[in-house]
This record gives C-alpha cells, sequence and structure tokens, in this order.
C-alpha cells in the first residue's frame, strides 16, 4: 500500500511540474543563449522580454537610436524590453531616455557582471521614467561614473 501511495504522490507532482509555469527558467535559458551565442564586446537590445526580438547590437555608444546613424536605428528608440551586456573592457553599459552627445537626462546602468535583464518592466530611469521601453540611447563608462543600476 506505501508503494502504491508513494507512486501515486510522485505522479501527482510530476503531473503539477506540467501544469506550473516554469517561465522564470525559460528566462533564463532564452537570454543565456543569447549571451552564449552574442560577440564579444558588444552590447544588445531586444523588442521583447527573455531577449527575444534582435533590435540591434553596438561596440560603442549610440547617441540617439531614432536616427539613421549609429547601430540602432529609426525604430530602434523606446522599444528595448531586454538588454544584454557582453562587453569585454569591464565597463558599465549606461542607457538613457533622452537622446544626444551631452548624455543628459534619466539614466540607468547595467554592470558588466549583470550579464543581462531578461524583463525591464518595473525598472527606471533616475528621471522616474520606465525604462521598459524607454531607451533612446546608450554610452560605454566606468561602474564608477554610474549612480544608479538596473540591479538597484
Amino acid at each position: 500500500m506505501r508503494k502504491t501511495l508513494a507512486t501515486v504522490a510522485t505522479l501527482g507532482l510530476a503531473g503539477l511540474a506540467v501544469i506550473v509555469p516554469t517561465s522564470g527558467a525559460q528566462a533564463a535559458t532564452a537570454c543565456d543563449n543569447a549571451y552564449n551565442s552574442a560577440s564579444l564586446g558588444y552590447f544588445y537590445a531586444y523588442s521583447g522580454d527573455n531577449c527575444s526580438g534582435y533590435l540591434g547590437s553596438a561596440e560603442g555608444s549610440d547617441s540617439n537610436w531614432g536616427n539613421s546613424q549609429g547601430s540602432f536605428q529609426d525604430g530602434d528608440t523606446n522599444n528595448a524590453e531586454s538588454i544584454l551586456h557582453r562587453g569585454s573592457s569591464g565597463l558599465a553599459v549606461q542607457v538613457f531616455n533622452g537622446t544626444g552627445d551631452d548624455w543628459a537626462g534619466g539614466y540607468t546602468c547595467i554592470k558588466k557582471s549583470e550579464l543581462y535583464m531578461s524583463s525591464l518592466n518595473g525598472f527606471s530611469f533616475t528621471s522616474g521614467y520606465d525604462v521598459d521601453n524607454g531607451i533612446s540611447s546608450h554610452r560605454w563608462l566606468a561602474e564608477g561614473s554610474c549612480a544608479k543600476f538596473l540591479d538597484s
């Protein structure tokens, strides 16, 4: 009888695993896969959560994701929902909700050690605006020059 109850309990738990979503694990796997296939030295942005919907990548800075210059262009501005940091220099990537070479406006940073953010939902720039679908430019800089990070 004990063996039968143990078998039923095991099958019940196995069935429950099929019902319970594993979105956190799937997100990590998707972004892990994107990270492992990303070119070393680049910053990436995606239009969807979980590193899906490739927007673009950049080895350098791009002061305006909405123009036709730089690595990110035209419709890329204000469309990032996840980002990936595959830099090799140890620098952080500072993302802004504004454009221009003066690097003014609200910002936040992703550290090299963070690797990626599978969802930007719930994070804000220093200006208070949402980071999710709010990035308009980015630049590379020393971590010590950034006062706000996505993980904080």
